[in-house]
């Protein structure tokens, strides 16, 4: 989608109140959001009240804006929907136009942080930016309207308290963080994803923007608006970070924690003082909020780097989720007041707070780390490039780039660890501002399993493992001429007469597979390799492997090597099951893939069966196929019990006719025995178990490509027994060591089991490992496509 164009002050005041909304963006896909298609509540709240509609969000904005010279209105871009993404920063109208050297001489922590230290101290009236984003999930309202009060209150008024925090920072309003999800009353966005599980990868348009404002304005302080969290202690409402161990540990933990529990406890006390006015006996009887780095021992972790406040206290902020109680006009004000209690926290603390913002950058620069154990930062990391098919790794140096770490190119060919490596080869050296931000990115992970009896979410999320790249740790100082690199721009070239072979090596090759098969090309597949092979002249393929960037030559083609036809992809739809879209990830997988991906719900598939389709693909909870599903699930699946039987007869005939029939995840492989698809034993480890495992592949068929000692990834663990007729086609590797990283206790029954199964007497596969997991798993993709292509 094309980014929407930035409009700020009086410009952005005239387009708001005088041209339609098509005018705010390069061919959005929405014209004119309309209140009444907009949901007045959602499902999965107990309660609903009249929360702001995004529609009326941007004249509100014009409105404030035309009574403020505080105030910048813009629109960062758009949203997967095409929404606008309003950022609004208010600063004392002294400060407009300043913004940029503002944001220069923050700069400069990661250059001179001991001079920026300095000049602090030296210049007690300088501002520092706070942001707050709004409502990351549609479903939890009070959040920007709470911030749309704050927004008013900021641009217009002139109270002493208000007047002192506009002397002393910059408020930066991430408005709507999904408007979606505000707009269709769900937790995701258009593409079904959870925002805030999408920063390590940021697969997003959403989560890019955040993530450029991050970058933009470095903030002191990010809190993350949330609901809806009551009674996690005796009359404790709401949630306020800092969490509960395991802490994850590439931060300066103790940095952060030296004010952000100071901070918490500042917001409890405004929200405590303002109980009067509160209207709810909730509120009215609350002796404080659950704060749970001090209320409690584990359960609340801010371990993974996949969450807002997590992903921003790695630039440097003292992150904070805040969970209202309630989805009402009480938990707007609870939400106001938290707010307003940082806020005043942070003016009368921002010399030291920012002095240790700084320390943070300086440690990272100085090689520093005084509470980490020797060897846990190495000196660098090593990313070697394949020649033929460098795309995995430039994919992971542009990642690297767009987060702030800095990635330099060797200009010839070195020694480092003990290993040689080539010209071009990309180093990250961790002397650099940003260390743990690069770590925990590029780090193995380790296993918790032990540390703390459950995990909030992920565990484990190293991108070399999960996406495929070689980012090797050293320990020594790397001498070699090397260049900063800026971005990676690859592209694709084409050598000989044909016919071409491409390898079976990444989610590129595949997609460049899918283009030309759409094209009319004839390809051509080794079933053995997994390789493919274009059979066609070097102009008709020139243009889409140039636009791959893979570097594709002749080859003869294998005699037992197949043509492969364009397939038509159905994918099961969970419309929002739990309040997620269990199928998202792999949707988006398979769409990077290349291929032709339709959304069929459970009601459509038994009212129509699967005509027309060549594949269809299972991946998503097993309420999908429950005829026994609560109001708020209701929706998303049968809407009555006679709907089960036609939809399994129809799966059943999809797949006797000749169908392909794949299962991903736990969830999908009960649903797939219950539908009596297979007669193996579905086991499943803890609901919130997953990580990194070792995995024996067979390396042909659906595991083309993959090798005897290699790595998958679990979420909520599978495997299969009693699996005498099928084809086992990949296990868990038989070591004790098998589970790499991440949290997954009592797993001993899981070792050396199958996770790879393929029926014998129909096309019916079953996948145990998360191929398609929130963009996070791209070095899985292949597993999908394989068993879309293998006969």
């Amino acid at each position: 989608m094309k980014k929407g164009k930035v409009i700020s002050g009086l410009l952005a005041v005239s387009l708001l109140t005088s041209t339609p909304w098509a005018v705010l963006a390069e061919s959005p896909k929405w014209q004119n959001v309309n209140v009444n298609e907009e949901k007045d509540g959602s499902l999965f709240n107990s309660e609903n009240y009249d929360f702001m509609k995004f529609s009326k969000i941007g004249g509100k904005l014009a409105e404030i804006d035309q009574q403020s010279n505080r105030v910048k209105v813009e629109i960062k871009g758009t949203s997967s929907d095409g929404h606008p993404l309003y950022v609004v920063t208010i600063a004392d109208p002294t400060t407009q136009g300043k913004f940029g050297k503002i944001q220069a001489l923050r700069k400069q922590m990661f250059k001179n942080p001991g001079k920026a230290q300095d000049w602090i101290a030296n210049n007690p009236d300088f501002k520092v930016p706070i942001m707050i984003n709004g409502s990351i999930h549609g479903t939890e309202f009070v959040g920007t309207d709470a911030v749309m009060q704050l927004i008013e209150r900021f641009a217009t008024q002139n109270d002493a308290e208000t007047k002192k925090i506009l002397a002393n920072n910059i408020l930066i309003f991430n408005v709507v963080q999904n408007p979606d999800g505000r707009v269709d009353a769900t937790r995701f966005n258009g593409e079904g994803i959870d925002l805030n599980r999408d920063f390590i990868t940021q697969s997003q348009p959403e989560t890019r923007e955040t993530v450029e404002l991050l970058k933009e304005w470095n903030p002191m302080v990010f809190l993350d608006t949330h609901g809806y969290v009551k009674n996690y202690g005796p009359n404790l409402q709401g949630l306020i970070e800092p969490c509960t161990p395991p802490h994850n540990p590439n931060y300066e933990y103790d940095l952060y924690n030296k004010w952000a529990l100071g901070q918490a406890k500042a917001m409890e006390g405004q929200i405590l003082g303002d109980k009067a006015n509160y209207e709810g006996s909730l509120y009215q009887n609350m002796k404080g909020s659950y704060i749970p780095l001090r209320d409690d021992a584990a359960g609340w972790d801010d371990y993974p780097p996949i969450f807002t406040p997590m992903y921003a206290m790695y630039h440097g902020a003292y992150g904070h989720t805040l969970e209202a109680p309630t989805n009402d006009e009480d938990g707007v004000r609870w939400m106001y007041n938290a707010i307003m209690g940082a806020l005043n926290y942070a003016t009368e603390n921002k010399q030291g707070m920012i002095t240790d913002q700084i320390e943070m950058f300086k440690r990272g620069i100085n090689f520093d780390h005084p509470t980490h154990q020797d060897g846990h930062f190495p000196n660098a990391y090593i990313l070697p490039v394949d020649e033929k098919d460098p795309t995995v790794t430039q994919k992971a140096v542009n990642h690297l780039i767009n987060n702030d770490i800095e990635v330099v190119q060797a200009s010839k060919a070195f020694t480092a660890g003990g290993k040689s490596y080539a010209k071009g080869t990309y180093i990250v050296k961790m002397d650099q501002a940003k260390a743990g931000l690069a770590n925990t990115m590029l780090w193995d992970g380790e296993d918790i399993s032990n540390d703390t009896p459950a995990m909030y979410d992920i565990s484990a999320w190293s991108l070399p493992e999960l996406w495929g790249f070689e980012a090797n740790p050293v320990h020594e100082t790397v001498n070699v001429t090397a260049s900063k690199v800026n971005q990676v721009a690859g592209q694709g070239s084409v050598t000989g007469k044909g016919p071409f072979l491409i390898p079976n090596s990444s989610v590129k090759a595949v997609n460049l597979v899918n283009t030309l098969l759409q094209q009319g090309v004839t390809v051509k597949r080794d079933e053995e390799s997994g390789n493919f092979y274009a059979v066609a002249s070097a102009n008709q393929v020139s243009a889409a492997v140039k636009e791959s960037g893979l570097q594709i030559g002749t080859a003869a083609v294998p005699k037992s090597a197949q043509a492969i036809d364009s397939l038509k992809v159905a994918i099961l739809k969970d419309g929002g099951m739990g309040k997620v879209q269990s199928h998202s990830g792999t949707k988006l997988a398979l769409k990077r893939l290349g291929f032709d991906v339709t959304e069929v719900t459970p009601v459509e598939v038994a009212d129509n069966g699967l005509n027309g389709y060549d594949v269809f693909v299972y991946s998503g909870t097993e309420s999908l196929i429950s005829t026994n599903l609560s109001a708020a699930n209701k929706e998303f699946g049968f809407q009555n019990a006679g709907q089960y039987d036609t939809f399994k007869a129809n799966v059943s005939s999809f797949v006797n006719g000749g169908g392909k029939y794949i299962a991903v995840g736990a969830g999908a492989s009960r649903a797939t025995k219950t539908l009596g698809l297979t007669d193996d034993t579905i086991n499943t480890g803890g609901s919130n178990s997953n990580g990194i495992v070792k995995v024996n592949y067979d390396g042909e068929g659906v595991t083309a490509g993959y090798d005897q000692d290699d790595l998958g990834f679990v979420y909520r663990p599978v495997w299969f027994t009693g699996t005498d007729n099928d084809e086992v086609q990949a296990t868990l590797s038989n070591s004790e060591d098998f589970f790499v990283a991440g949290h997954w206790r009592n797993n001993s029954g899981a070792k050396g089991q199958a996770v790879i199964v393929k029926e014998q007497d129909k096309d019916v596969t079953l996948i145990g490992l998360e191929a398609g997991f929130r963009d996070h798993t791209d070095y899985l993709f292949r597993l999908l496509s394989n068993a879309i292509f293998t006969k």
